[in-house]
């Protein structure tokens, strides 16, 4: 397969499927942002897996069966999301490891995992979500990776807590709950979610509080990155850091309604971010 078609693929999917992740990753050189773009493809097709209308086996197969297809990935693949993921692999030394846990995390909500305490919800977000970030990171490139890594990990917690909260309804429609069970008892809140509105939306407040703890951690992370790569995680974590003091300001909103970011705020963001990164 021709691999800059490939890449044109992965493109294509993240522009159409992933707004907030395209906005940053436009900041980035050609080659990143191919790389970031390939990435993505394959963690959303994992994600897509897991959130289909198959039937639990069937989920757990497809999971196990992209398992089996990055395990080492096909040289002569004509798959062009896993031609352009072993082409960033190769030059990028992706952890590969890294997709084993986000089909880790994917086979968890399959199966309806709840979640006693925080520390069981950071395992999942962990999985899910610092996952990527670890990924991303050896794109971007960092000359202290033993510092950088964790921060990464950190970062892609506070992005996955964010959008848990953003999708408390939707994702309990589906009959997945990840908010902690101790947490939810803590505030009075039904741990099914099951309560009225206010009630959850105590509990919607006291998670706010924990996702802007690991914000502020895995910030710290930005010094630790070139220019390109500080402009585009700025830009990324600034977004969903918006879309978070939205929810916090108003937690009944979650119940109301999808909340969101509008786009010139998005834009005003990712300047801020570049001037910010270039200063």
């Amino acid at each position: 397969m021709n691999i800059e078609d490939a890449y044109e693929w992965c493109e294509g999917i993240t522009r159409r499927e992933a707004k907030n992740f395209a906005y940053g990753i436009r900041l980035l050189r050609t080659p990143e942002r191919q790389a970031m773009s390939a990435v993505y493809a394959l963690a959303r097709r994992i994600d897509d897996i897991g959130d289909g209308t198959d039937t639990p086996e069937e989920k757990l197969a497809g999971l196990q069966l992209v398992r089996k297809d990055i395990d080492p990935i096909d040289p002569k693949t004509n798959d062009p999301i896993l031609a352009a993921v072993a082409d960033a692999q190769r030059r990028y030394h992706l952890p590969m490891e890294c997709f084993g846990e986000i089909i880790d995390g994917c086979t968890m909500d399959v199966i309806g995992t709840s979640y006693e305490t925080i520390d069981d919800l950071v395992k999942y977000c962990r999985n899910v979500a610092g996952s990527v970030g670890r990924l991303s990171l050896a794109i971007f490139g960092t000359d202290q990776p033993s510092v950088a890594v964790p921060l990464a990990d950190s970062l892609g917690v506070a992005l996955q807590l964010t959008n848990i909260l953003r999708d408390v309804v939707e994702d309990r429609s589906f009959g997945r709950v990840y908010l902690p069970t101790q947490d939810a008892l803590r505030v009075s809140c039904a741990p099914d979610l099951s309560g009225p509105a206010p009630e959850i939306a105590r509990l919607v407040a006291f998670e706010c509080g924990r996702a802007e703890q690991w914000f502020s951690e895995g910030l710290q992370l930005l010094p630790l990155l070139n220019t390109r790569s500080r402009a585009c995680v700025g830009t990324m974590s600034g977004i969903y850091r918006r879309l978070l003091v939205r929810i916090e300001r108003n937690p009944l909103a979650v119940m109301q309604g999808r909340v969101s970011v509008p786009t010139f705020e998005k834009v005003s963001v990712a300047i801020s971010s570049l001037v910010a990164a270039r200063s």
